[in-house]
């Protein structure tokens, strides 16, 4: 197998959102996370466990080999979108609309050879949305909100029945595993909440 070079960054949960200036919030999508890689003409896309799935989803390959930018690095979540503008993971899991699966990015790991992990979120954000300042369909910048909305973005994120909120301090680099720089605040009623408890139910017997 495979191994991807460039690993995630992974949250912590949380039950609170931050509601201080310094965070950036973004609404938690229901899909598969994934690491897009671009090298000159060649994409792989990478699961958060280093599986390459760069067959899987050809709309994603597209839309990276479309970008200006010939060699980059994006970490993002695999959705595939209901009628409803929301992510349906059933769908996604069921493996009938592979084609269709589309990446929101929401951080650029490496740009034109130079690793950006360095740097603080803030200017991370900056450079993703100017690589992906021209709409393609199959790669979308992930919006996010600053400061003390968090709290309320989150509560408005559970009425809408998303998944729920992660949280990310804006003057922190990239760091691969765990971290407290990353918050994750679930929405309890979220079917994502009941295939947590599901497999860890799984996992005791």
């Amino acid at each position: 197998m495979l191994k991807s070079p460039w690993q995630p960054c992974i949250p912590t949960s949380a039950t609170a959102v931050p509601d201080r200036p310094d965070w950036l919030h973004e609404v938690k999508h229901d899909g598969y996370r994934l690491i897009v890689q671009r090298d000159g003409r060649l994409v792989r896309l990478f699961t958060r466990n280093g599986h390459d799935w760069s067959s899987r989803f050809p709309l994603i390959v597209e839309a990276a080999l479309r970008n200006r930018a010939t060699s980059f690095v994006l970490d993002g979540e695999a959705v595939l979108l209901g009628v409803d503008g929301r992510s349906d993971f059933d769908g996604l899991h069921s493996r009938k609309h592979d084609a269709e699966v589309e990446l929101y990015a929401f951080d650029i790991l490496a740009l034109e050879g130079d690793d950006l992990r360095k740097l603080p979120l803030h200017l991370r954000k900056t450079n993703l949305a100017r690589i992906l300042a021209r709409r393609i369909d199959g790669i979308h910048l992930a919006p996010f909100e600053q400061g003390e909305i968090g709290p309320d973005l989150y509560r408005h994120a559970c009425l809408m029945g998303l998944e729920g909120i992660v949280s990310k301090h804006r003057d922190r680099p990239y760091r691969t595993g765990r971290s407290k720089d990353w918050i994750k605040v679930k929405n309890r009623k979220h079917p994502a909440m009941h295939r947590v408890l599901d497999a860890k139910m799984f996992g005791r017997k």
